[in-house]
């Protein structure tokens, strides 16, 4: 009797989990089935929301549906990510998030509707950047040593832009005045695009910006790059020092550009995604893409990306305590 009961029970579990299996196969081929939204939160003309638009381009002719990029700048990202983090879990409203998305915890914890991590599905990261110093037409100097003289003639008195508090460049920013022992003034911004026109035009000295968000301008001499946050140079600026060149030891910054869901987003959905991400990785038009840009391609996706997401969030929890670093 009892092996019967087991035998029926087995058999019901099998059709239940053939049918999941087959709803999910279906789901997977008829997805996307209408068009995707893509939120980032910073203003248009940024480096997020550059590699936000060249993926869904991609993905656009890829899956055969429109992916539309959505700008809902403010609040250091958290509106967007708020959004993606409430939005139904079907994979049509996404987020190209950056690296100050693992940052936010450390800085708005009680004013924050979502977990970094845990709110999100993670898809893959697509792009990532070093971060570079450069100063502007109101700071003419041409090399590290005679910024790091005239910042320390004149304690607080400099200023540097970045993206807006909490931001990677506030981070890389705050790092560097602490390793150097110098002092400088806070100018947030609502996104790097606006950042670089007031840094361009004198309004501000300098800024740790992206190079993917400056390197049109360095470029072209409206800007002066003098030291890459990197392990080595980049290829985009040869003659440009690294900060261990320049004597500051053990200061690296890198930004990084990925592609999140919102949780519980369904596997075949989020593999179909992982797929686009890893083509546009791939592709030599979006490597040649990104590295104009200041950017290298990066395919980090699914476990390894979400365990990235965790082991920042913790770092900068810890770094923004160690720097008592403050929002504004």
């Amino acid at each position: 009797m009892n092996r019967g009961k087991n035998a029926r029970r087995a058999v019901a579990v099998f059709g239940l989990s053939a049918t999941l299996a087959a709803v999910a196969t279906a789901h997977a081929q008829t997805w996307p089935a209408k068009p995707v939204r893509i939120l980032v939160g910073f203003s248009a003309g940024g480096p997020t929301d550059v590699v936000a638009r060249a993926f869904a381009d991609h993905a656009s002719r890829a899956l055969g549906q429109p992916f539309i990029v959505d700008n809902k700048p403010g609040a250091n990202t958290i509106l967007a990510a708020e959004a993606v983090a409430a939005a139904p879990a079907d994979g049509y409203t996404l987020l190209l998030g950056a690296t100050n998305h693992t940052m936010i915890p450390a800085l708005y914890s009680q004013r924050v509707k979502f977990d970094a991590v845990r709110s999100f599905a993670p898809v893959c990261s697509l792009a990532v950047s070093p971060t570079v110093l450069v100063v502007g037409p109101s700071m003419p100097v041409k090399s590290f040593g005679a910024f790091l003289q005239a910042v320390k003639a004149e304690p607080g008195k400099r200023t540097y832009a970045t993206p807006g508090s909490g931001s990677s460049g506030h981070f890389a920013s705050a790092q560097f005045t602490r390793l150097t022992g110098t002092s400088m003034n806070h100018i947030p911004y609502k996104g790097a695009a606006q950042a670089t026109t007031d840094l361009m035009g004198g309004q501000v000295d300098s800024s740790f910006a992206t190079l993917g968000s400056v390197l049109a301008q360095v470029q072209s001499g409206k800007l002066t790059a003098l030291a890459v946050a990197a392990p080595k140079r980049s290829a985009l600026l040869p003659d440009v020092p690294t900060f261990e060149e320049v004597g500051v030891k053990g200061y690296t910054a890198d930004a990084w550009y990925g592609l999140l869901a919102p949780a519980r987003t369904p596997p075949e959905v989020l593999a179909v995604l992982r797929r686009a991400a890893n083509e546009f990785a791939q592709a030599p038009a979006t490597q040649e893409k990104l590295r104009s840009l200041g950017m290298e391609a990066q395919n980090t996706c699914a476990d390894a990306f979400g365990a990235q997401l965790a082991r920042e969030v913790k770092l900068y929890g810890e770094l923004a305590r160690a720097l008592d670093l403050k929002t504004e």
